[in-house]
């Protein structure tokens, strides 16, 4: 019986333990599965054009390692070519970055789908390392054995570029996946950062600077690579006939074309980091020997015969048209500066819920900062050599790009969106000037128009915290008296009818003149001297007798006496001697009695 209990005890460790190794597992065949699906679909496109061209170089075999070399491509691996006409290898690491997206979505899913079917935000830090890790390993293992593969064909993987940058790519891809799963918790991602960073970060206002921060970053990021798309279109359409000759000279057939066409829209988004490259200022290399600038273009290019490559502006010093290339990176500073200033002033005219000029210009800097980051990975991503000797450097040079956009966006975006949110916070205070100029005269705007003044009552401005016209209005002490009235049973008298009230502008006529000489002596009120057990609501107890202040009936003042006035109802209803309610008039707590009773029986 001991050993069934411990069984049964120990059985939610062992299911708890089973659960989580079999989202290890599926995370590990989701990883497998993705980097399959990547590799697959490269190969049936590689295989449909192989199949498609009428005189192939090469058999199935050779269609397959270059389907495998592209994958590794895609994943940033440099490839080795080999047969070439010098017969010494030449490496390959221009990334088509239209290439790269698929590979990258894939691996990403993986880790999203793997964190959310094994419990998403309820999994633990470590359930989501071990999840990341699983996605990633699976993914690694078919990219090994890709470039096992490959390395018989003729453009085998660098060994190298194995760890980095494809681990580093996949590894990535993976763990975005898994953060967005678990609903974009920056716990993890701080918690090797200092300390005083942590505990700013745990601040609601520096989320949202940080956030407004890089949604206006990717804004700039994503306008300089419009910018850099638009160049090289308009530039392509200035050498279209270049264009048309290179296209026609690399491929006699309809599926060499077709394979040409493929090969250039993968490579329009580096050729648009290019264009803002070129928009930047410092350009982009072509060969070792040569760098084309908006200011300039000279050396000795060492330019390969592709259709994307007739877009390169002519040699020679650069003209205006080439100087109108920096309206990219002011375009750029500007939509930066619009972002952030619709984050710091979210309401058009509120200033409550404003940003302070301080926090506005830091995050302003903060997405310039993100803008240059950004900018120099895509130029980091989007060159590479083309072979050795002269096509050795090719491309942006990351490490001038990058400050570059930094300095562009900072310098415009700072200042312009300090004027941006100033203009938010703007009043329409001449909205009125300009309906008069509109035809208008007659209309004014709230602010101008003076209100008229309320009538209030004079007690109000005294007393501001009390409510004069609820309480002391004639409706409210009706109403307090009928209360009263209803809750003594009928002994309490009606309220008196109202009195005639002057007209306005006559002077009231008192109704008795002020007695003249020294006020009378007032006498002590019987309320405050009669003890607490003395003081009741009047009524009659079983035997008739009163229990008023007066007395139980057998004082002078609380005996009954027959034709005695205010001893109808056996002490109830007291004279002057009574409970304090001569002529109906009760006191308040202060001891004040109510006004307006003096006429009451």
């Amino acid at each position: 019986m001991a050993r069934v209990t411990q069984v049964t005890e120990r059985s939610p460790m062992l299911s708890a333990e089973r659960s989580r190794s079999a989202v290890l597992a599926s995370a590990f065949v989701r990883g497998t599965f993705a980097a399959g699906l990547g590799l697959a679909a490269i190969t049936v496109l590689v295989m449909v054009l192989w199949i498609s061209s009428s005189t192939p170089d090469s058999g199935p075999n050779g269609a397959l390692h270059v389907a495998t070399g592209l994958w590794l491509l895609a994943h940033g691996a440099e490839l080795v070519r080999t047969g070439t006409l010098s017969g010494h290898p030449a490496p390959v690491a221009t990334v088509p970055l239209l290439l790269t997206v698929g590979p990258v979505w894939l691996a990403y899913r993986a880790g999203r789908d793997s964190t959310e079917s094994g419990g998403g935000e309820e999994a633990g830090p470590h359930s989501a390392v071990g999840v990341c890790c699983a996605v990633a390993a699976g993914y690694l293992l078919v990219a090994l054995g890709a470039a096992a593969y490959a390395q018989d064909g003729g453009m085998p993987a660098e060994r190298a570029s194995l760890g980095f940058p494809l681990a580093v790519v996949v590894v990535g891809a993976a763990g975005a996946g898994v953060w967005v799963a678990r609903g974009r918790p920056w716990g993890p991602v701080l918690a090797w950062a200092p300390l005083r960073l942590q505990e700013a970060a745990a601040r609601a206002r520096f989320r949202a600077g940080a956030k407004a921060a890089a949604r206006s970053a990717a804004a700039g990021v994503a306008v300089l690579l419009g910018g850099g798309a638009l160049l090289v279109a308009v530039a392509l359409v200035w050498h279209v006939g270049e264009a048309e000759r290179s296209f026609l000279t690399l491929a006699d057939s309809w599926a060499g074309r077709i394979c040409v066409l493929l090969l250039a829209l993968t490579l329009v988004p580096n050729a648009a980091m290019w264009g803002a490259s070129y928009g930047l200022g410092p350009g982009f290399a072509l060969g070792t020997a040569s760098t084309a600038t908006p200011l300039t273009f000279g050396g000795r290019p060492a330019l390969p015969d592709f259709p994307l490559l007739a877009a390169v502006p002519d040699q020679g010093p650069g003209t205006v048209v080439n100087w109108a290339a920096v309206a990219v990176p002011l375009a750029a500073g500007l939509v930066l500066a619009r972002f952030t200033a619709r984050a710091a002033a979210p309401q058009t005219g509120v200033r409550s819920q404003a940003w302070g000029p301080g926090g506005t210009a830091a995050a302003a800097g903060l997405a310039a900062v993100g803008c240059g980051v950004g900018a120099a990975l895509l130029a980091a991503a989007s060159g590479g050599p083309l072979g050795t000797g002269a096509l050795a450097e090719f491309g942006p040079v990351w490490w001038l790009v990058g400050p570059a956009a930094l300095v562009w966006t900072a310098v415009l975006g700072v200042p312009a969106a300090l004027l941006m949110r100033a203009w938010r916070l703007r009043e329409n205070g001449w909205g009125w000037r300009r309906e008069v100029a509109a035809g208008t005269p007659g209309k004014q705007p709230e602010s101008v128009t003076a209100a008229k003044p309320e009538a209030v009552d004079p007690l109000a401005e005294e007393y501001d915290f009390l409510s004069a016209d609820s309480w002391h209005g004639e409706r409210a002490r009706k109403a307090r008296w009928a209360s009263l009235r209803k809750g003594s049973g009928g002994l309490m008298a009606d309220f008196p009818a109202e009195k005639t009230v002057p007209p306005a502008g006559r002077a009231a006529v008192p109704r008795e003149a002020a007695p003249q000489g020294p006020p009378p002596a007032v006498e002590p009120d019987p309320l405050q001297a009669a003890p607490k057990s003395a003081v009741d609501s009047g009524l009659p107890d079983k035997d008739g007798r009163g229990s008023g202040a007066g007395g139980s009936g057998t004082g002078e003042a609380g005996t009954e006496q027959p034709g005695a006035p205010g001893n109808r109802h056996g002490g109830s209803d007291l004279g002057d001697e009574g409970t304090g309610t001569a002529n109906g008039r009760i006191p308040d707590a202060q001891g004040h009695r109510e006004s307006g009773r003096e006429g009451a029986p």
